[in-house]
């Protein structure tokens, strides 16, 4: 019998990917503002691992960054309809210690954009060999699931929202049992915690955990908290701190629960967008946070560090971002040990 694991996040890494804006994305009207925010967080991850890069033209990246950034830069021409490499992206899973690479179906969250060449980006990325030969690959199409709406704890326990997993235009008919005993036998879960409160304004995904909740460590979860009573966000935010609060770990004990502020509201054309400091990524030695040029960064910079002490805490300007209803963990996917 296969054995998979679904490793945390928090798992060494050898590598993020990302896809580039351009001009064919709907980063057009700002472009230059948005890249210079993947420029920002690109740089941080260089530092410490890979960066892969899928784009377009090689040469508006690779002017970026400089000769010695480069050695870790690995970039790739290919097509590409956006730029949310976390939805379409592999999840990378061990099979018997052997690294591979699922690639499950990415439908622009349940029809709602097109993703025609998103869909094919990790088939192509494994067919031009850019991960180690031992590296596997499985195609799960037939299965819509997108990274940001799943956590791993790494120990046999994930984390997702009823209000993604179960909406229309993903995987009905299946039932939230059979997409629950799916998951466990794909992704070599034990269990899995539902949410099924807590949403934000501006958020095309239909609630991915990733803007909500977050898994910090076996035992630890950071999660989005409101204060105000009149923002509409409280009812369903304190809903959701409730079902939390009734989780147990493995262990049967409770979750060490760490509250992150809800983002000041941000506005684009009119619309509230969901900006959320839930929406860290985990990278080798640091967590790189989203901020909104708000009094609030500070704190939420506080609280994480609380959750991830031995790491240190990078806030990178996430302005450009929101105004695609998406934010700094959406636009990135890593790679654990062993795949790059």
């Amino acid at each position: 019998m296969n054995r998979v694991v679904f490793p945390a996040e928090w798992y060494p890494q050898s590598g993020v990917q990302v896809t580039w804006p351009h001009a064919d994305t709907d980063w057009l009207d700002i472009l230059e503002e948005v890249t210079q925010c993947y420029v920002t967080f690109s740089k941080e991850i260089l530092k410490r691992q890979k960066l892969l890069v899928v784009c377009p033209e090689e040469d508006e990246v690779v002017k970026h960054f400089t000769p010695e950034e480069q050695k870790n830069l690995i970039i790739l021409e290919l097509k590409s309809n956006d730029t949310w490499s976390r939805d379409h992206g592999a999840i990378s899973v061990f099979i018997n210690e052997k690294p591979t690479l699922f690639d499950f179906g990415f439908n622009g969250w349940g029809l709602k954009f097109a993703a025609n060449h998103d869909n094919q980006i990790t088939q192509h990325l494994f067919e031009q060999e850019e991960f180690k030969p031992e590296v596997q690959y499985q195609s799960k199409i037939n299965f819509i699931l997108e990274g940001g709406s799943i956590e791993s704890d790494g120990e046999g326990t994930l984390l997702t929202t009823s209000q993604c997993l179960l909406a229309p235009n993903r995987n009905q008919p299946m039932t939230q049992d059979e997409i629950d005993k799916y998951l466990k036998k794909t992704l070599g879960a034990d269990r899995i915690l539902w949410l099924n409160h807590g949403y934000l304004a501006g958020d095309d995904t239909d609630n991915h955990i990733d803007t909500l909740a977050r898994f910090c460590n076996e035992n630890t979860i950071a999660y989005v908290k409101c204060d105000d009573e009149n923002d509409e966000h409280f009812d369903e935010l304190k809903l959701m701190e409730n079902e939390l609060k009734s989780f147990k770990t493995s262990e049967g004990e409770s979750y060490r629960l760490i509250p992150l502020p809800m983002a000041d509201a941000a506005y684009h054309d009119g619309y509230r967008l969901p900006a959320t400091y839930a929406n860290f990524l985990i990278i080798n030695g640091a967590v790189l946070m989203p901020t909104y040029a708000s009094a609030k960064d500070k704190i939420a910079k506080i609280q994480l560090q609380k959750a991830f002490p031995g790491r240190e805490i990078i806030g990178i300007d996430c302005r450009p971002l929101i105004k695609q209803h998406g934010s700094l963990h959406c636009v990135t996917m890593q790679f654990p040990k062993g795949f790059l």
